[in-house]
């Protein structure tokens, strides 16, 4: 029995691909919309592919038709794509938007926009209650962005599910922290430099565990925000020895009492000097979550992936915004790390 209309947009990006199956399998009747109207082989044929600029308010609008029961979107960013919704909101049942963790502010006022200033990261509570302080709304910043759209759209007639993502991860990512071991277990690097001892964590969240948040949401109108993550939150040095397991390769870990020693060595894209780790609590009680994967139980599928995206090109040809986004970071700066590491000995 169908459930309702679905329109997805952002459908073919990472969250997007996973969120369409779970809604077609739990026989929503659903409409993919993408830049490119493309699809992917993992959804069901019932699934209808729509070529649509999220920027032109006009084409938007056409797209929804009539209206739709429930438009969850992937992309939605900033005051404007939120009053872009709500200028449709009588063709809009519901929304299930994606946000992020990245808006959350500890008691110092610190958050992830201070994280580049000195004594700037962060030190939130373990795990971080939805109800803790966020930035302030504005435009200067992804989190500043987020808390305006958030706060937008909690403020208009479309009943809307925000969704605080953590650190997402699985195949299809354009920014996939994994590589950081996955191509150093690939280049027979016999080493992993941790700063902060290996001991870093920032809580993930895999597509398939959001998408289940989003299929439960769209079954639950109403307004509200919710954290998105995985069951747990493993250390750095947990994810290399996971993706060395995986690749079959043994390597050691030499672990920095602190920040990085030199440089950026040491420095991981998980890297942080106090834990991230975000509360479940109200999305198991709210919509009856629970996780539908583990990171370590999800990990092979990624790194195959990943490991298939680099074979026969470089790295930065095959993840160009990871390139663009850790370009200050030197994630494969093998040199800095030798040169370190033999001034240890």
């Amino acid at each position: 029995m169908a459930k309702g209309t679905a329109f997805v947009v952002g459908a073919t990006g990472q969250i997007g691909r996973a969120a369409v199956r779970a809604l077609a399998e739990e026989g929503w009747e659903v409409r993919a919309a993408s830049r490119g109207g493309g699809g992917d082989p993992d959804w069901p044929g019932s699934v209808q592919r729509v070529r649509l600029d999220r920027e032109d308010d006009a084409a938007l609008a056409g797209a929804l038709g009539d209206g739709v029961d429930v438009l969850v979107d992937m992309v939605a960013y900033g005051r404007d794509h939120a009053r872009q919704l709500a200028g449709l909101g009588d063709r809009i049942g519901s929304a299930v938007v994606i946000s992020s963790g990245a808006v959350y502010e500890d008691d110092k006022g610190r958050s992830f926009d201070t994280q580049g200033e000195s004594d700037g990261s962060p030190c939130y509570p373990v795990p971080i209650p939805e109800s803790l302080a966020t930035v302030a709304p504005g435009e200067a910043t992804y989190g500043t962005k987020k808390v305006a759209l958030e706060q937008e759209l909690l403020g208009s007639s479309i009943p809307s599910t925000l969704l605080r993502a953590g650190a997402v991860h699985g195949p299809h990512c354009r920014t996939p922290r994994e590589l950081h071991f996955v191509k150093r277990a690939l280049d027979g690097r016999p080493v992993r430099v941790l700063a902060y001892n290996g001991e870093s964590r920032f809580h993930p969240a895999h597509i398939s565990n959001i998408a289940e948040l989003i299929r439960l949401a769209a079954d639950r109108p109403g307004d509200r925000v919710l954290n998105a993550a995985d069951d747990g939150a493993p250390t750095v040095a947990e994810i290399s020895a996971a993706v060395d397991e995986i690749l079959g390769v043994r390597s050691e870990h030499v672990l920095v009492d602190g920040p990085a020693p030199q440089g950026t060595v040491g420095i991981t894209p998980w890297s942080t000097p106090h834990p991230i780790v975000y509360d479940m609590g109200a999305a198991e009680r709210e919509l009856g979550y629970r996780p539908v994967t583990g990171y370590v139980e999800s990990l092979p599928a990624t790194v195959e992936w990943l490991a298939g995206q680099l074979k026969g090109r470089e790295w930065s040809e095959a993840f160009p915004k990871m390139a663009k986004n850790y370009a200050a970071v030197g994630l494969f700066d093998y040199a800095a790390e030798d040169a370190w590491l033999a001034g240890r000995a």
